[in-house]
This record gives C-alpha cells, structure tokens and sequence, in this order.
C-alpha cells in the first residue's frame, strides 16, 4: 500500500476568501474567488493546491496532485539512492603484533580506505599491557606511516580506559 502523506491543503481545506490560481501550465490566471478558482479545477478533472499560504493574497495552483505528490516520493527515493553510506571499518590489534599479522591487517585496513570507507584502529591492552601504553602507541603510529600514500589521520592517537584507537580517512583528491 502507498501513502501519500500530504503537506500542501488541497481544494475544500483552503481556507481564503480570493486566491491569486496559477494554470496547470504555470500561466497565471489572475485574482479571483475561491468558489471560481475551485470550479476551474473541478473542470478539468484536477485538484486546487495551495502552494503559497504567506503571499498576500495566497497563491493556488491547478494541478494533479497524487501525481506530483508521486514525483515528489520519486526524486526522494532517487536522491537517497544517490547518497554513499559511510562506514567505519574497525581493526582490532594487540600492542605485541607479529609482523605477518600487522601485513595482514595493514592490507585489510589498505582495502576499506580504498572502497572509501574510514579505519579505526584499536590496540586492546590485556592485563598490565596497559602499564606499557607507549607500545600500543608505536604500533598505531607504524599503521599510520604504512598507510601514509592513501590516508590522513583524522583522530590522533588516544587512549580510552583499555584501549588506544586512531581513525584513518581516505585522503581526498584535489
């Protein structure tokens, strides 16, 4: 089922004694009553609405509205297809990263900045790794210094109680 929710008050809901009735081809047709105007709609089969309630005096136009009502949830439904989600991708590493696991995860991180997506990455500390946080920081900064050609850093990096966490942005092209 489609709803049409409507905003603009059409026909009988107009509550103005004369209109300023613009034609359904955008000719301006003039002042005149609201009876005449809305026995000019009710000729040709279309709806009276109201499209401008502050102008002295209001402004009404002759047109199908479940029609333009339609186009307008069409443009809206095409401008949201339009639009690019963006997503924080989340790499998760420890502070004592192997060497062949910080490839893997740099390569990783490489792809989602790539596919235009921001990286966060997050050193977890575990017990009293947290003592040594400096470490956490080094390896932060080696994924930054790696990821450098396609990437600028967007939150420095920072600890928060176990964690310490960097976001990485694609780097934009100018």
């Amino acid at each position: 089922m489609f709803f049409i929710k409507q905003e603009l008050p059409i026909n009988r809901q107009i509550r103005a004694k004369e209109v300023q009735l613009i034609g359904e081809n955008g000719e301006k047709l003039g002042v005149m009553a609201l009876n005449e105007a809305l026995e000019k709609a009710e000729e040709k089969n279309l709806d009276l609405v109201l499209v401008a309630p502050n102008a002295t005096p209001v402004v009404c136009k002759i047109m199908n509205y479940g029609k333009y009502k339609f186009e307008q949830a069409k443009k809206e439904k095409e401008a949201k297809k339009k639009q690019k989600v963006l997503e924080v991708k989340e790499i998760r590493v420890t502070p004592n990263i192997e060497e062949h696991d910080f490839g893997f995860k740099s390569k990783n991180a490489r792809k989602f900045l790539t596919d235009g997506n921001k990286v966060k990455i997050t050193v977890r500390f575990r017990g009293r790794e947290v003592n040594n946080s400096k470490a956490g920081e080094l390896v932060l900064n080696k994924f930054i210094e790696n990821l450098e050609d396609i990437s600028t850093v967007e939150k420095r990096p920072k600890l928060e109680g176990r964690n310490m966490f960097t976001i990485l942005a694609k780097k934009t092209d100018k």
